[in-house]
């Protein structure tokens, strides 16, 4: 029997955390691109994301991120536009909630994006701020339902 000279198997490349704490370089769009913020995962590499310039394209993770970057519903991508294909585009780049952050304050997101800031969508600490999802009851109510 052969014996093994790697150094392990794909259990060790899943613990692997490639330097996520680095602060990295914000990286704006050239021509040719388009931020775009998605709308839902479809699977086998791709999503659905609307793009600033407000058309619905069909976009392709590249394999380079495929599954070291996981992009998830309402996270902002940065998408390389196809000269021969309108609506579909290529994934080149996920920012992180502080860069998305950093993007709407330059002017370079609309005022009207929506960050996907809080991900468990919990109730805020201020009970001035209720929103309509959440219904109080009193004890007189609780009895009757």
């Amino acid at each position: 029997m052969p014996k093994n000279k790697g150094k392990g198997g794909k259990n060790r490349k899943r613990g692997k955390n490639e330097a996520d704490d680095d602060k990295r370089e914000l990286v704006f769009k050239e021509d040719g691109q388009e931020y775009a913020q998605v709308l839902r995962m479809l699977g086998n590499g791709r999503c659905e994301a609307m793009c600033i310039d407000g058309i619905k394209r069909l976009c392709h993770i590249r394999g380079k991120m495929h599954k070291k970057v996981w992009i998830a519903t309402g996270d902002i991508i940065l998408v390389g536009l196809r000269d021969f294909q309108n609506d579909k585009a290529d994934v080149i780049l996920k920012y992180m909630a502080d860069e998305a952050r950093l993007l709407k304050a330059y002017g370079e997101l609309p005022d009207t994006t929506r960050l996907n800031e809080t991900v468990g969508g919990g109730l805020e600490d201020d009970d001035d701020q209720i929103g309509d999802d959440y219904v109080e009851f009193e004890d007189e109510d609780i009895d009757k339902i």
